[in-house]
């Protein structure tokens, strides 16, 4: 088979190699084109450096092209991925930061909550560029894999500028595995069913070989396992009075709901900082900003294990392959993906994006429908839809009104901050993001000027459970004394360019 994958911010190095070493594991792709760009010029080279090096040590007659022209990358593309990160650490940093001045915790703020909104601002005003150039280059019907976040966002976004459209992340396989360990059973004999919106998905019925497990069962599993009990103390509690798991992790759960971050003194009670998914004030910013470093001084090493034959590679559960390979031979493959709802959660909007099993075959994504929400998840995920759904338009319009609107009306803000402290908030964060965020430039004059004389007062505050970036010799050293660990989070090792 010969067709072309074109990576938008292939230069997030360590995923594009691990997504195109599970596609190079199918028999039928050897001759595929890999199509890279990345505006990263620096990052760019290095991955190329990487997937040629695995193309020439496994005799593959795969063929690589890197370049910063995306258009030129998109020409006859039959398959886009975007791993995108706008604005990069730089933005990622106020994302945190000033929501901090507010009284705003969070963890990762790349979903929803105000660093998560404005995120999805930055990333789908780059977004609605990309679908145009996809519209205009690509193959006719070409499909756009998503796995930038925040997912649904940036998934309602692609759709409605009528590109076809998959939103894809690993959460689900993450609290998958977490669950079949917390049983003690083999991950293979443990079956599920999973469904809501992406980062609130919930494990809607769980099967070991066959049996259903009951709602008393995995309490106790949870409650009496030595590592789950401590780092995942909102997830509990969250099971114990929904009575569904969710597939998110502690700190990113923490801050999609208003019950567990907005006292500052009581933070501390519901998280660990074992490691920054637990709950640590911008654990992930920490996390990336030490991965950058990290990889940035470590290349040859990493240049030298592209090396190792693919014989020797284990293809990861990341769908994207196993999405390409079901389309392009027929093998069908069963996973959860974000998709438009149009009605297959009856219980949620036609038009949000759902996060729910489908099966892929040549015949495109065939969703499973009729999968009714229970109430409490179908509430909280319906809070959740209406902030993005606000969020994607205000995006698309420049509507700075229904931008402060949809952050005023997100779970966590709302139950910390004020209407002023809102409209405030939202005017610091244009500002100092204002070069990524063209959609606003009519806005940002005013919102500077209202600076000047702000109607709120903020504190210099570091948050609750804020830790050091680490350097490069301390990463190594800590490293050295871990064993690998599966956290069972929704965002693995990507850390997007």
């Amino acid at each position: 088979m010969s067709f072309k994958i074109c990576i938008i911010g292939a230069g997030s190095v360590g995923f594009t190699k691990k997504l195109i070493s599970d596609i190079l594991k199918v028999p039928e792709f050897e001759t595929v084109e890999f199509a890279l760009t990345d505006i990263n010029a620096d990052n760019l080279d290095m991955i190329r450096q990487i997937i040629e090096r695995i193309i020439s040590v496994n005799g593959l007659k795969t063929r690589v092209t890197a370049t910063t022209d995306r258009r030129e990358a998109l020409k006859g593309a039959r398959y886009i991925m975007n791993f995108v990160r706008i604005g990069g650490l730089e933005a990622f940093e106020t994302d945190i930061s000033i929501p901090l001045k507010y009284g705003v915790d969070q963890c990762v703020g790349d979903t929803i909550c105000a660093g998560g909104i404005l995120y999805g601002q930055r990333g789908i005003a780059a977004m609605q560029d990309f679908c145009a150039d996809i519209n205009e280059l690509a193959e006719p019907d070409a499909l756009l894999l998503n796995y930038s976040n925040p997912m649904v966002m940036m998934t309602w976004a692609a759709l409605d500028a009528g590109v076809r459209t998959v939103g894809l992340c690993h959460g689900v396989q993450n609290g998958h595995r977490q669950i079949s360990r917390a049983l003690g059973e083999p991950f293979e004999d443990v079956d599920i069913i999973c469904s809501g919106i992406n980062h609130q998905t919930w494990y809607l019925d769980i099967r070991v070989r066959g049996r259903k497990v009951e709602l008393d069962e995995l309490i106790a599993a949870f409650e009496a396992h030595p590592v789950y009990s401590v780092q995942e103390k909102v997830r509990i509690d969250v099971l114990k009075r929904f009575g569904y798991y969710s597939t998110e992790s502690n700190g990113h759960l923490s801050e999609y709901l208003p019950w567990y971050r907005k006292r500052p003194d009581q933070i501390t009670d519901w998280i660990s900082l074992d490691d920054w998914i637990h709950g640590e004030t911008g654990g992930y910013l920490r996390y990336c900003t030490e991965n950058r470093n990290w990889f940035v001084e470590d290349f040859p090493r990493f240049l030298e294990e592209a090396g190792a034959p693919l014989s020797d590679y284990e293809r990861t559960d990341e769908h994207a392959s196993h999405i390409l390979e079901a389309l392009e031979t027929g093998r069908t493959y069963r996973g959860h993906f974000n998709v438009r709802n149009n009605g297959a959660i009856p219980n949620l909007p036609d038009d949000c994006i759902i996060e729910s099993p489908g099966f892929v075959d040549r015949f495109g994504i065939n969703m499973v429908e009729g999968i009714e929400l229970p109430l409490a998840c179908q509430a909280t995920c319906s809070t959740s839809v209406n902030v993005q759904r606000m969020a994607v338009r205000a995006a698309q319009t420049g509507d700075v009104d229904l931008l402060k609107q949809a952050v005023l009306h997100d779970p966590l803000v709302g139950a910390i901050c004020t209407p002023d402290e809102v409209w405030q908030m939202v005017d610091e964060m244009l500002v100092a993001q204002a070069e990524w965020l063209p959609q606003y430039a009519h806005a940002i004059p005013a919102a500077r000027e209202r600076l000047k004389t702000p109607k709120v007062q903020t504190r210099e505050w570091t948050g609750a459970a804020r830790l050091d970036v680490r350097s490069v010799d301390e990463l190594r050293a800590a490293r050295a004394t871990l064993e690998p660990k599966d956290h069972g989070h929704g965002l693995g090792t990507k850390v997007m360019g």
